[in-house]
């Protein structure tokens, strides 16, 4: 039986929370990606780096009260849960000014990544999305998660913006914030 089969998808629940705060967000990548910035645009260029980078990303403790909390009002989260255990969950929340659809949160278990459990998630967002209207589907990210950069272009995102100094004060200073959008049509 496929990992994918055994999966159920379903709005988180109350007692769901302690199991996606103990989510390991966490990444290593041999890949960063590298902001060219001119006048005219951007681009990123990937560059090799030995030894991998390891991202282990601080606890939210600072930041309890901040917009996308998945304890918020008008928050929405899914969760996957394999064998009773949580191991996926995506915060979102539609801005109504605009119609967008934002990405405050998606995290995989290390021991579910690349099983299409992120996919997933980010569908059953982006269906959540359109059915309140939104037009589009937007998030943020940083330059050297090129894993999940990847894995947004595989699920229909673009690159629509950037910010240098989003992470400054941060444990990510030096890295560039990459904001990533798509379309949202019926259904996601």
């Amino acid at each position: 039986m496929s990992p994918e089969g055994r999966i159920v998808y379903r709005e988180a629940r109350p007692e769901d929370r302690d199991q996606i705060d103990a989510l390991d967000d966490s990444f290593t990548t041999d890949t960063v990606y590298e902001v060219v910035a001119g006048d005219e645009g951007f681009a990123l260029r990937s560059v090799f780096v030995d030894p991998p980078l390891v991202k282990v990303f601080p606890d939210d403790e600072d930041d309890e009260g901040d917009e996308g909390d998945e304890t918020d009002e008008g928050v929405h989260v899914e969760v996957a849960v394999d064998g009773g255990a949580v191991c996926g969950v995506v915060a979102v929340g539609v801005e109504e000014w605009h119609h967008r659809l934002v990405i405050h949160r998606i995290a995989v278990a290390s021991t579910h990544r690349g099983q299409g459990v992120g996919a997933a998630l980010m569908e059953r967002a982006c269906a959540y999305g359109s059915r309140l209207g939104a037009r589009t589907a937007w998030l943020e990210t940083t330059s050297v998660n090129v894993p999940a950069v990847r894995a947004y272009r595989r699920m229909g995102f673009a690159l629509c913006g950037l910010d240098t100094t989003l992470y400054r004060g941060t444990p990510s200073e030096g890295e560039t914030a990459l904001f990533m959008s798509k379309e949202l049509g019926a259904g996601g």
